[in-house]
């Protein structure tokens, strides 16, 4: 990664530990059977993350943060032309979402995934319908004007940098990897473990989802 990039990833970590993300931690230990969670706070409870969005969805209509009301929420951001990161990411954290839905079918009701572009040149409603459909029948895939996705990665705490080769299709973006968890009025629970097990991913969620 070059300088100002590692800088940015720096300034992230930074943010983190402003908001009280280390307690986060926890979530890689979770109880198998969500014993113990009533009554437990969330580990991002009171964090200032998230918030309002208006983007362009996979069908090319419009879709707000306000459609998931009384959902709980799955956000990860990233790009359909990452080459390696992003597709792990997300099989983990829809592999471990289908996993929970098994054990609980009821859990297709009460969650939306949702998957925003950092990368709105190339990821056209049209891109990203393929993209998202091949991790989930339920994943969302949103996108947006350059000023649309900025805004919103702000408020989600994404930093994200597109390299200068931009006159070459095969530009890279760095960018932040969070797996956020929201609950049913948007407010922020906890982060899944993106880079574990599918199944640590399905606890996590198993954990918070009530």
């Amino acid at each position: 990664m070059s300088g100002p990039v590692m800088n940015n990833i720096n300034n992230v970590a930074k943010m983190i530990l402003a908001t009280g993300l280390l307690t986060l931690l926890a979530a890689c230990n979770p109880a198998s059977d969500g014993g113990g969670r009533e009554g437990a706070e969330p580990p991002l409870a009171g964090a200032d993350i998230g918030g309002s969005f208006t983007l362009t969805n996979q069908d090319g209509g419009i879709t707000s943060e306000e459609e998931f009301k009384g959902q709980y929420r799955i956000i990860y951001f990233g790009y359909s032309y990452c080459p390696d990161v992003c597709p792990v990411d997300l099989a983990n954290i829809m592999l471990g979402l289908k996993q929970a839905e098994k054990k609980d079918p009821a859990l297709a009701e009460k969650i939306q995934p949702i998957f925003i572009s950092v990368d709105p040149g190339r990821d056209t409603p049209a891109v990203l319908k393929q993209y998202v459909s091949a991790f989930h029948p339920r994943l969302i895939g949103l996108t947006g004007t350059p000023e649309d996705i900025a805004t919103v990665a702000k408020k989600y705490l994404i930093l994200y940098d597109i390299r200068d080769d931009e006159s070459s299709s095969e530009y890279l973006v760095d960018h932040s990897r969070q797996a956020y968890l929201f609950g049913p009025d948007g407010e922020p629970l906890a982060l899944l473990p993106f880079d574990g097990t599918p199944q640590q991913v399905a606890d996590e969620i198993a954990r918070w989802v009530r």
